[in-house]
C-alpha cells in the first residue's frame, strides 16, 4: 500500500477504482516554412474551430450548470478573440518563419512560464486556462481528437496530472466519485468545481500518476489530504466505516442549517462564507451560511484577457448579491499588485512582494482601475445587501484616502443620475500589525472590522508560512497573536462596531471556542466548514468560552496553549485533531 499526502481541496471520503486520465501533450513538430500566409490562414481556421467547439460545449452544459460555472469558457473565448494574442503569434510567425504549430506552442510556453513564476497561487493556477486553450487550438492544427470525460459510464476515482477546466466542467460528475491529481491547489478550477459538486479531492500530490495504475483500488481522503493506493483489505474496511460515519456526520450537521449559531446563553454569532468566484454561491444556502463574509473580487482580474470592464464587474457583483436572498455580502476590493502580472495591469517585479505594492497601495496608485471597480460595486448595491471592504490597511491615512475615492465616485454617479445605495457599510481588513495596534483609531472611520489572520499571523511572527523550514513557527495560538486579536475586538466593540474574521483561523474548529471567548461577532470561512463551527457554538455558553480564554491568556507559550486547546476541544467537543 502506498500513502501519498497532498492538499485537501474538497472534503469527504471516496473509495473506488482508479481511472488514469493521462491526456498527454502531443509532440509538436518544428520546421521552416516559406509561405507565411498559408500558416496564418491555418492558424485562424484552427482558432475558428476552437471557438465553435467551446460554443458547442457551452450549449451542451447549460442545462446542467449555471452560467457562472461556465464563466471560464467565456474567458477562453475572450482569449481566442484577443487581438494582442493573435498579433503576438503573427509577429513571431513572420520573424521566425517556423510552422504555426511550433510558434503557437512556444508562445504559450513562454506565457505559462511567466505566470508559473508568480508567487500568487491563484495566478499560477490560471496557467490551466492558457494550457487548455492552446491544447484545443493545437488539436485542430494537428488533427488530434481530445479525450472526453463526459462519456464515463462506470464510477471511478479520477487520477491525473492536472485537469483542464473544460474537462472538469464537462466530466460526468455522477461517475467521478473522487479526484487525485499531481498538480493544483485550493483555488484551482478543479478544486472549485469539486467543492461545488461535493466530490472529495486531493490535489498537489506531485507524483500520484507515477504510482497509480489503471484499475487500482484507491482511497481519497479529502479530509486529511491523503490518497491511499492499493490499500490492504483491513485498511479498506476501516475506511468504509470512516466513510459511513462521515456521511452520517454530514447529515447530522446539515440538520443545523435552519438553526441559528446561538450559544446556550443566547449570544447570536454570524457564520458567513468566503468565496473566490460566483460558482461557489450555490454552497451558501446548502451549508446554512448567514451570508458572504468575504468575496475576493480579484478573481475577475485573474482570467486571461483584458481587465474586466465596469459592466462585466457590475454583472458579476449583481449575480452574487441577488443569489443570496438579501443576506449580507461583503466584497473586498481588488487585492493585487506587486508580483501579480496581468496583461493590462502595469506592475513591477519586487524583491519582497508580500511587503510591497499590493491591495489598497496598488489601487490608490491606479485610480482608474480602482474607481471603475467602485462604480461597479455602487451600481450593484441596489440589488442586495452589499458591504464594501478595503484590504491591507496599515493606518488612518489609507482609510481617509479610500473613503475620499468612494465619495468621489458617489458624486460622479449622482451627477450622471445613476442609482445606488448611499448607506452601504464600509469596513476594513485588519491584517497588518500597525492596523491592529491602532485599531482604536481606525474604528472611528469604519463600520466594521474583518480580521485577516493569514497575513496578520505571518506579519506578527515574521514567518513566511510557505517556507517549510520555518512553517512550524506559523502558529495561530501564539500569545502575541491572541493578544492582538483581543485588542482588535475590544477596540471595535468600544466604538460600537462589529469585529469579524475571514482568515483560515475562523474555519478551524480548534479555534472556535477561543475566538468566541475573545468576543468575535462574525466567523467567515469556506461554506463546508460552517456546520461544524455552528455545532460547537450551539453547545457552549459565552461564560464558558470567556473562562477558557481567561486561562489561555495567562499562558506563556504557544506550545502550552496548543496542548491545552487540543485536549479540551477533543474531549469536550469531539473535535478531531490530525
Amino acid at each position: 500500500m502506498d500513502e501519498l499526502v497532498g492538499i485537501s481541496a474538497s472534503p469527504g471520503i471516496a473509495i473506488g477504482t482508479a481511472f488514469l486520465y493521462l491526456d498527454d501533450n502531443p509532440t509538436v513538430p518544428r520546421y521552416s516554412v516559406d509561405d507565411i500566409g498559408r500558416e496564418s490562414d491555418r492558424f485562424h481556421r484552427a482558432i475558428a474551430k476552437a471557438r465553435a467547439e467551446i460554443e458547442a460545449l457551452k450549449a451542451r452544459q447549460n442545462s446542467t450548470h449555471t452560467p457562472e460555472h461556465l464563466q471560464f469558457l467565456d474567458s477562453h473565448l475572450l482569449m481566442l478573440g484577443d487581438a494582442d494574442f493573435t498579433a503576438s503569434v503573427e509577429k513571431k510567425l513572420s520573424a521566425e518563419k517556423q510552422n504555426v504549430e511550433w510558434v503557437l506552442f512556444s508562445t504559450m510556453q513562454e506565457l505559462i512560464s511567466k505566470l508559473s513564476a508568480a508567487e500568487d497561487s491563484y495566478l499560477r493556477e490560471r496557467t490551466a486556462d492558457i494550457h487548455d486553450v492552446s491544447k484545443r487550438v493545437l488539436g485542430h492544427l494537428m488533427f488530434r481528437e481530445r479525450i472526453s470525460l463526459a462519456d464515463l459510464t462506470q464510477e471511478v476515482i479520477l487520477v491525473g496530472h492536472d485537469l483542464l477546466p473544460s474537462d472538469a466542467v464537462g466530466m460526468n460528475k455522477h461517475m467521478v466519485k473522487g479526484i487525485a491529481l499531481d498538480a493544483g491547489g485550493r483555488t484551482s478550477h478543479t478544486a472549485i468545481l469539486a467543492r461545488s459538486f461535493e466530490i472529495p479531492a486531493v490535489l498537489g500530490l506531485s507524483d500520484v500518476t507515477r504510482h497509480a495504475s489503471l484499475g487500482d483500488q484507491i482511497i481519497v481522503d479529502g479530509n486529511r489530504g491523503k490518497v491511499l493506493l492499493r490499500p490492504t483489505e483491513k485498511t479498506r474496511k476501516r475506511y468504509l466505516l470512516v466513510q459511513r460515519e462521515w456521511r452520517k456526520r454530514e447529515v447530522r450537521l446539515m440538520g443545523l442549517n435552519e438553526l441559528p449559531a446561538e450559544t446556550r446563553d443566547g449570544k447570536l454569532i454570524m457564520l458567513k462564507a468566503n468565496i473566490e468566484v460566483p460558482e461557489e454561491v450555490d454552497s451558501i444556502a446548502a451549508h446554512g451560511a448567514d451570508g458572504i463574509g468575504l468575496y475576493r473580487s480579484e478573481f475577475l482580474f485573474l482570467t486571461p484577457g483584458a481587465v474586466p470592464t465596469e459592466e462585466e464587474q457590475y454583472q458579476a457583483y449583481r449575480y452574487v448579491l441577488e443569489s443570496v436572498d438579501r443576506k449580507p455580502v461583503t466584497i473586498r476590493t481588488l487585492d493585487v499588485g506587486g508580483d501579480k502580472v496581468f496583461s493590462q495591469l502595469e506592475s513591477s517585479r519586487e524583491r519582497n512582494p508580500i511587503l510591497g505594492w499590493r491591495a489598497v497601495r496598488f489601487c490608490l496608485a491606479n485610480t482608474d482601475i480602482f474607481h471603475t471597480q467602485l462604480r461597479a460595486l455602487l451600481r450593484a448595491s441596489v440589488h442586495g445587501n452589499l458591504r464594501i471592504m478595503f484590504p491591507m490597511i496599515s493606518g488612518i491615512e489609507e482609510v481617509n484616502q479610500v473613503l475620499e475615492s468612494l465619495q468621489t465616485v458617489k458624486d460622479d454617479l449622482r451627477r450622471e443620475g445613476v442609482t445606488f445605495r448611499d448607506d452601504i457599510p464600509v469596513g476594513i481588513m485588519i491584517e497588518v500589525p500597525s492596523a491592529a495596534i491602532t485599531s482604536d483609531i481606525l474604528a472611528k472611520k469604519s463600520d466594521f472590522f474583518s480580521i485577516g489572520t493569514n497575513d496578520l499571523i505571518q506579519y506578527t511572527i515574521a514567518v513566511d508560512r510557505g517556507n517549510e523550514k520555518i512553517a512550524y513557527l506559523y502558529e495561530p495560538f501564539h500569545p502575541g497573536v491572541l493578544r492582538l486579536l483581543k485588542m482588535i475586538i475590544d477596540n471595535a466593540h468600544a466604538m460600537g462596531i462589529s469585529a469579524g474574521m475571514c482568515g483560515e483561523m475562523a474555519g478551524d474548529p480548534l479555534a472556535t471556542l477561543i475566538l468566541l471567548g475573545l468576543g468575535l461577532d462574525e466567523f467567515s470561512m469556506s461554506a463546508s466548514g460552517i456546520p461544524e463551527v455552528k455545532r460547537i457554538i450551539r453547545s457552549v455558553s459565552m461564560s464558558e468560552a470567556e473562562e477558557v480564554v481567561g486561562e489561555v491568556l495567562e499562558m506563556k507559550s504557544f506550545v502550552e496553549i496548543d496542548r491545552f486547546v487540543q485536549e479540551l476541544m477533543e474531549k469536550r467537543f469531539d473535535v478531531q485533531v490530525y
